[in-house]
């Protein structure tokens, strides 16, 4: 797969089947387009492309301040990648580009850079200045574009039953495991380890620190949960807790992960975790004695889900 962030250089010439939207998660349903869309393209002998737009448009437009991701951009395209697309064009959305009307940009970028011969469009998708760009727009005009659209009706994504909000949702709710089955995977977040307080240690649980730099990547609710960690090539057990530590009085939210059996030296390394059931939400205990004995039933308790 091709990653193209450089319209202005960029040009097909083949068949393309295209498709446009932010595919955040690439959960279940946006799967199910995908798949479609390398089929038909492949049907053809030609070419199958996503396009999407970064930085997110809500960033840029500001409507939502607190808007949250589930996934970053490398995240997206490394999913995105193994379902078999050719081509990701990465377009930086950008206050200017707002305001192209629709009309100009299915000329510009549908028509002369990858010359579109079949477009699956979402039945609420919008794009264009003041979003006037949706399926009736493209419908009313697909024969001056001369391509054929294909709609995604609105009963074909209720009846998968999935949307990003719904996943959403349930992350800030706990429920990792709902939101699993609804990516069609486990939530993970990256991030590198760095130096803590390292008061997990004096209890007989050291924890890695796990510091993100993509501020806009979601967090699942404060608690502690089972998890699976990825260092290198190798996957560990343990668990994560996600909060503010009230217990030690902490004032900033942090993230730290406990691996079973695990011994090596990973400061400024990164980690992967994957989020596998929440034990329990983040709650204040009277002492440290407390909290170390909740530690060791959290233990035991995420050792039995993960067997």
């Amino acid at each position: 797969m091709k990653i193209v962030d450089h319209l202005e250089s960029f040009s097909l010439n083949g068949y393309s089947v295209v498709t446009m939207g932010t595919f955040d998660g690439v959960h279940v349903g946006h799967q199910a387009i995908l798949r479609k869309l390398v089929e038909e393209a492949k049907a053809n002998d030609g070419s199958s492309i996503l396009i999407t737009f970064w930085p997110h448009p809500g960033f840029i437009l500001k409507k939502d301040t607190n808007l949250r991701l589930l996934s970053t951009f490398n995240e997206k395209a490394e999913l995105i990648e193994s379902l078999g697309v050719d081509y990701i064009l990465k377009i930086a959305f950008t206050p200017a580009l707002s305001q192209v009307s629709a009309d100009e940009f299915v000329k510009k970028v549908l028509l002369e850079k990858v010359n579109t011969k079949k477009l699956f469009i979402g039945y609420d998708h919008h794009f264009g200045n003041n979003r006037e760009g949706n399926i009736e727009f493209l419908k009313s005009k697909a024969s001056d574009y001369g391509f054929q659209i294909q709609e995604i009706l609105k009963q074909d994504i209720d009846s998968i039953g999935v949307s990003s909000t719904k996943i959403r949702n349930a992350l800030m709710e706990g429920d990792v495991a709902f939101a699993k089955s609804l990516l069609g995977r486990n939530y993970t977040i990256k991030g590198r380890v760095v130096h803590g307080e390292k008061n997990g240690r004096k209890m007989g649980f050291p924890t890695a620190n796990i510091q993100i730099e993509d501020f806009y990547k979601l967090l699942p609710a404060d608690g502690a949960y089972a998890m699976r960690a990825l260092f290198g090539d190798k996957k560990y057990g343990g668990m994560v807790n996600i909060g503010l530590k009230p217990t030690l009085k902490g004032s900033q939210r942090t993230i730290e992960a406990h691996l079973f059996n695990f011994e090596a030296d990973i400061y400024d390394k990164e980690l992967t975790i994957e989020f596998i059931k929440l034990l329990r939400k983040e709650i204040k205990f009277n002492s440290m004695e407390e909290l170390k004995r909740q530690l060791e039933i959290d233990k035991s308790e995420a050792q039995k889900i993960l067997a």
